[in-house]
């Protein structure tokens, strides 16, 4: 227990004269907040009060909570985490409340899809509750995952440019958007291919970006892209963040389609990169993660792969910007 001086209920109580002091001390031990600690000693004077006191905490009487605990819930909110919690319970409670009142009478709206502020909005009125508020924390306690809550998380919309719709179609996701422009400026021209392989859309990556927009390729690419027959093609620098993105690209989406290198359009970069001269290309940003595997050099004969390596390992590398409009 904690202690408090006579001096101390005298200030937290603001008395002004010590008969009001000594009344309230008598008050306080009657109500049993207080009780005095006798080894502390008496002040001396008349009539005498000890100099310190136990404050006497209340046990709170939860047994209410715990039957709204037991009783109150639909069976998919696991109240485990709540019992053995209680004073979090008490914080928590108006959002479980909210959530419990949404899964009894709105448990069909699950069957429909929808992004993760629409639902938030739904369940709690608050649209950035799962995304900046507690939301997350809250689903964990009552062991809830957003799976079951059928939602999904928006990113920023794949930008890209459709040449043609004719299926199947070889697509291509460029890294830069100065290549995306290019490209499409030369496709606009009257032209369907791009050194030599025909390319019916043109996707805008925005560099590591397409790791997030790709995400909801199934659930918002137009029909036609989602053609399994469509072959997917990616280009980017010829550094090691570059061949990471379409390695973590390709491996993360590997079920749903395949992602091969454009190599037509690595080849032109390094054929360029060797006419130029090696100790002209820019140097690599340091720090970047060389643990790349073996799914880019795949797609390369030894040869070139030996002259990529080669350049990767001097230090520099070849942006993708080396390529313009008129190798398309």
């Amino acid at each position: 227990m904690k202690r408090i001086s006579l001096d101390g209920i005298e200030t937290k109580y603001r008395l002004k004269d010590y008969q009001a002091l000594h009344d309230k001390v008598i008050s306080l031990i009657k109500e049993e907040t207080i009780k005095p600690v006798l080894a502390s000693g008496k002040n001396g004077k008349k009539p005498a009060l000890y100099k310190e006191y136990w404050i006497i905490e209340k046990s709170e009487d939860n047994s209410q909570l715990v039957e709204e605990l037991l009783y109150s819930y639909v069976p998919s909110i696991s109240t485990d985490y709540y019992m053995k919690h209680i004073s979090q319970y008490q914080e928590d409670r108006p959002w479980l409340l909210l959530l419990n009142q949404y899964l009894k009478t709105n448990r069909s709206e699950l069957a429909i899809t929808k992004s993760m502020n629409e639902r938030s909005f739904d369940i709690w009125h608050r649209e950035k509750f799962l995304k900046e508020g507690p939301g997350n924390k809250i689903l964990k306690r009552c062991g809830i995952t957003l799976e079951e809550l059928n939602m999904y998380e928006t990113t920023e919309p794949l930008a890209y440019y459709t040449h043609t719709r004719i299926t199947p179609q070889n697509m291509l996701i460029l890294e830069n958007k100065d290549t995306f422009y290019s490209m499409r400026k030369a496709l606009l021209s009257g032209n369907d291919a791009i050194l030599g392989v025909t390319i019916g859309t043109l996707i805008y990556g925005a560099g590591k970006g397409i790791l997030r927009a790709f995400r909801d390729f199934s659930l918002c690419a137009e029909p036609y892209m989602r053609e399994r027959n469509n072959v997917i093609y990616y280009l980017g620098d010829m550094d090691y963040e570059g061949i990471l993105i379409y390695e973590n690209l390709a491996a993360t989406y590997d079920k749903e389609c395949e992602i091969k290198p454009f190599c037509q359009g690595y080849l032109r970069m390094l054929e360029k990169a060797i006419t130029i001269g090696e100790e002209n290309l820019p140097p690599m940003k340091t720090g970047q993660n060389q643990n790349i595997g073996t799914l880019f050099w795949d797609s390369f004969s030894k040869e070139q792969m030996v002259k990529m390596q080669q350049l990767l390992n001097s230090g520099r590398y070849i942006p993708q910007e080396i390529l313009s409009i008129t190798d398309f």
